[in-house]
């Protein structure tokens, strides 16, 4: 083990000034990059706060909630990450501070520590270091994200444990990258360089010393500026880095490439690599920037004032376009402006119409509404989660005649809860059955990561992903009621996705309908730039077609 920690390369990414400048996008940026040089690397984010996981967080608090194969809800910076990389992420990618402390609390508890004083330092910090050695198996390069902000009280115990680190693991094989804030202020017409300056020294001032600096801008950094930020900040000239707004964050590769930030960090950790091979995101880029298609499609949902929430699904549509070579709008759509103001009025003309996932009743009966305009105006619909819930519903209603059908979390006294609380599963990682009820806690309750489906031949689905077994990702308390099976078969929805056991309903369709899908799990989590999701692929290129139909028929 000594000797693969040896041989392992450790770069840490703080950030400072002002929260939100693109921490998570730097790591994946930086991982792709030493990718493109045929390095095998991988991904770690601290986060400051205590909650044990984000999986409790409110969107608004937090943004989305990114999960893992292996059921971890994590931070949305780790969907960044697989997004940018060939890694896949998992529980060990992502500690929170109320992670690291209910390990030693349960240490504690346990008598691990022989009924000493447990403390911050060493006990805490000997955690976090153990979180960060033990990540790595046989990766050349270890790329660990500090959540928060130089200065924060939260952060203390990760800064210390990461200064301690390049003691024990020795300097030439731990790199520390500060990203900071270059404003420029419109009334003095100048880029000013105290805020960044200001942030080292409080770096400097807990013992650390950054390597390169990724000073974010919206413009170019003059040479000079380089300069006088080398300077007074103590790092040699090529190491300060231009970290520039671009059209794209699929960009950000590109130009932090153009920036030299890829041979920096090599040359720092005496690192022997081939040159980059970085056509892949050159085409990707081309495509985003100058497509030649363009489609519009409408979310329903009720987070659409903080867009984090649908990052994943933002990307995942993207994606779609990528491989479409089409442009995609998102039109934004307060589902609880559809329940008052009626569907027909929020979305005439959309191309597309998605109801993504989502918990609570608040603008439910507006999602269903969605579905219904969708169908009946045969325009391609994709139901994600509570959007293929809302789906279930509207069938049960409209076409099934079962009044008052709804789903037991929205209304538990339901003459039919087509939509019901899942007690049981088979959960084939662990090779056990599941159980839960409505006491539960909500916190790591739920059916998570990744589990497989079959897929019916001849179906939407199978037309998409070209198979008939696959791996998706869930995050969800309630299923399809399969008691209503039948009832709704006979009503035109077909049921093209099943778990192996056939006890869950993983996809439904509609007959007669040019494209209409709900399914329970996310498939926006595993989409990926250079591998986008058969399901936002299939899902834009009918949005087009239905585009197509519109300009024939006006």
């Amino acid at each position: 083990m000594a000797e693969k920690k040896a041989r392992t390369k450790y770069i840490f990414i703080t950030g400072g000034v002002v929260s939100s400048l693109g921490k998570g996008l730097a790591a994946a940026s930086i991982g792709a990059l030493l990718e493109s040089r045929g390095l095998k690397v991988t991904f770690l984010k601290l986060d400051p706060y205590i909650n044990v996981d984000p999986g409790t967080m409110s969107p608004f608090q937090h943004g989305e909630v990114f999960v893992t194969d292996d059921g971890a809800e994590t931070d949305l910076d780790l969907g960044h990450y697989e997004r940018y990389s060939n890694v896949t992420m998992g529980q060990k990618n992502n500690f929170t501070s109320g992670r690291i402390y209910y390990n030693v609390i349960t240490k504690e508890r346990r008598g691990d520590y022989l009924g000493g004083t447990v403390q911050v330092v060493p006990h805490i910090t000997d955690e976090i270091k153990r979180a960060i050695t033990d990540l790595s198996n046989d990766e050349d390069v270890v790329i660990v994200e500090i959540g928060g902000t130089i200065g924060d009280i939260e952060s203390l115990p990760f800064l210390e444990a990461i200064r301690q680190l390049r003691y024990g693991l020795g300097k030439q094989n731990v790199l520390y990258i500060h990203l900071t804030l270059v404003p420029f202020i419109r009334a003095a017409d100048e880029l000013k360089t105290k805020p960044t300056q200001h942030s080292v020294k409080e770096l400097l001032s807990i013992g650390i010393q950054p390597n390169i600096l990724l000073c974010r801008s919206d413009r170019p950094i003059p040479r000079e500026m380089k300069k006088k930020i080398a300077l007074y900040c103590n790092v040699e000239e090529n190491a300060v880095i231009t970290a520039q707004d671009v059209e794209t964050i699929y960009e950000v590769p590109l130009h932090l490439h153009e920036e030299g930030l890829d041979d920096r960090i090599l040359e720092a950790l005496d690192i022997k690599a081939p040159n980059n091979d970085l056509k892949t995101w050159e085409e990707i880029v081309r495509r985003v920037k100058h497509p030649s298609k363009n489609v519009t499609i409408a979310l329903a949902g009720k987070y659409i004032e903080l867009k984090e929430a649908y990052k994943s699904l933002c990307e995942a549509l993207t994606h779609g376009g990528i491989a479409n070579e089409s442009k995609v709008s998102i039109c934004w759509v307060d589902s609880e402006d559809i329940e008052s103001k009626g569907a027909a009025e929020m979305l005439k003309g959309m191309d597309g119409i998605l109801v993504p996932g989502g918990f609570g009743i608040r603008g439910v009966e507006g999602k269903i509404a969605a579905v219904r305009y969708a169908r009946e105006g045969k325009i391609p619909y994709f139901g994600i989660c509570l959007g293929m819930q809302c789906a279930v519903i509207e069938v049960a209603r409209d076409l099934a005649g079962l009044q008052n059908a709804n789903s037991s979390e929205f209304d538990q006294a339901t003459p039919h809860p087509v939509i019901y609380l899942i007690e049981q599963w088979y959960d084939y990682r662990t090779k056990t059955i599941q159980k839960r009820d409505i006491t539960c806690d909500k916190g790591g309750s739920m059916r998570l990561g990744a589990y497989p489906c079959n897929i019916e031949k001849g179906t939407l689905a199978y037309q998409a992903y070209g198979r008939q077994e696959i791996f998706e990702r869930h995050r969800h308390r309630y299923e399809f009621n399969i008691k209503y099976k039948e009832a709704l078969k006979a009503a035109g929805l077909v049921i093209s996705g099943v778990s192996p056991d056939k006890e869950l309903v993983e996809i439904v369709e509609l007959k007669d309908h040019p494209w209409f899908l709900g399914c329970q799990f996310h498939p926006e989590f595993k989409s990926r730039p250079r591998s986008p999701h058969p399901l936002f692929t299939s899902f834009i290129g009918a949005a087009l077609k239905n585009k197509e139909r519109g300009k024939k028929s006006s």
